[in-house]
């Protein structure tokens, strides 16, 4: 990603959290946190990295509340972020907080019989 993809990223990460935190009022959508922003070096796609508290119900249900919900949010980007083109959004989850949990209580799991010798 070049420089510039790289600030249009981070600067749509944080307009990001506070559009669908405050903007959106469709029930379906959770508690989501968005993790990454990945822009191509043209800029005209996005890919938002996305992690839901709930179970697997509650994650397709936010899924599908913010992809019905693309337009608005794409509009809302353009408007607080000067591009001469809004990117195209797709939302996806992102799984690297539960790998990282997996590898966490594999370690914890090879620790504990260690700690009763």
């Amino acid at each position: 990603m070049t420089m510039r993809a790289n600030r249009v990223a981070e600067q749509m990460k944080k307009e990001l959290g506070e559009i669908i935190s405050r903007k959106l009022k469709d029930p379906r959508i959770g508690f989501v946190t968005v993790t990454d922003v990945d822009v191509t070096g043209d800029l005209q796609q996005a890919t938002i990295y996305i992690s839901v508290l709930g179970d697997d119900k509650a994650k397709e249900e936010t899924l599908l509340g913010l992809s019905k919900s693309k337009g608005f949010i794409r509009s809302e980007i353009g408007q607080r972020i000067r591009l001469r083109k809004t990117p195209e959004l797709s939302f996806e989850f992102d799984t690297s907080v539960a790998y990282g949990n997996r590898i966490e209580s594999l370690l914890r799991d090879i620790k504990e019989p260690n700690d009763n010798q």
